[in-house]
Formats: C-alpha cells, structure tokens, sequence
C-alpha cells in the first residue's frame, strides 16, 4: 500500500444520528441530512455521496490524462456513478457501475483516458480489488 507523503487536503466531517443523522464539514460548507436507502426520509444516504464524490475525482482524473494525451476533455463529459448497497448471506457489501460520456472522442481515445483515470483517481484506487467495478463507455 501506498503512504501519502505530502497532504494536499483533508476533508473533515462530523456525523450523528448514523443513516437517520446530519453529517457537517468542520468549514461549514457541506451540511446534510442523512436518510436510509430506499427510504421516504428526506435525506441523501451514503452510497449516494460515495457515488457523488467517486464520479466528480473520476472526470478530474480523466481531465488530468486528457491533457497528458494532448486530447480536449469534452465539455459535456458525464460519469453516471451507481453504488448498490446489497448483502451476500449476513455480509453488506458494495458493488458499482461507472457509466461515462465522452461524446465527441473516438472510441479506443476515450477507453484509453477511463483505464488511465481508474489507475490514477484516489476513489478508483481505493476501492478497486475491494468491490466489484464495472466501467462502461456509452
């Protein structure tokens, strides 16, 4: 496993109340109701947040190789993340599905900025090998 060796920044949360909670960024910026999956609850849940923040650093991270490739990153570029929530026996785990929109680039263009934004983006990282993680090129 990799160490950090120069902290660029951290983010820094406080959570009460579990899946039926608040969660609030220690600058004020972010504050959300939480609700379970599935829920009436007006809250988001935390496989929505994952899915959120794991989509924006995944077109950051193709960004960063599109430059790399000398290649303009289109400007209506989508990642439409899903993180399922599910169990296996008494086990919870995650799975995802990564649904990127490169409209413009050619085909074997935009593979090449998906496989290199999975081998540098630190949500990729950090959960491949650990859930199931299907990509897709629409």
């Amino acid at each position: 496993m990799s160490r950090i060796e120069n902290v660029l920044y951290t983010g820094k949360t406080r959570t009460t109340g579990g899946r039926d909670g608040e969660s609030h960024s220690s600058d004020g910026r972010l504050v959300v109701k939480l609700s379970p999956p599935g829920t009436a609850g007006e809250g988001t849940n935390p496989e929505q947040l994952l899915a959120a923040g794991w989509s924006a650093c995944f077109i950051g991270a193709m960004g960063l190789a599109a430059r790399a490739q000398h290649v303009a990153l289109p400007k209506d570029t989508e990642v439409n993340t899903e993180v399922d929530l599910g169990t296996a026996g008494d086990q919870y785990f995650l799975q995802a599905r990564l649904n990127v929109s490169l409209p413009g680039l050619d085909r074997d263009v935009a593979q090449s900025l998906i496989d290199s934004a999975h081998r540098t983006c630190p949500y990729s990282k950090a959960l491949h090998g650990n859930i199931d993680i299907v990509t897709t090129l629409a």
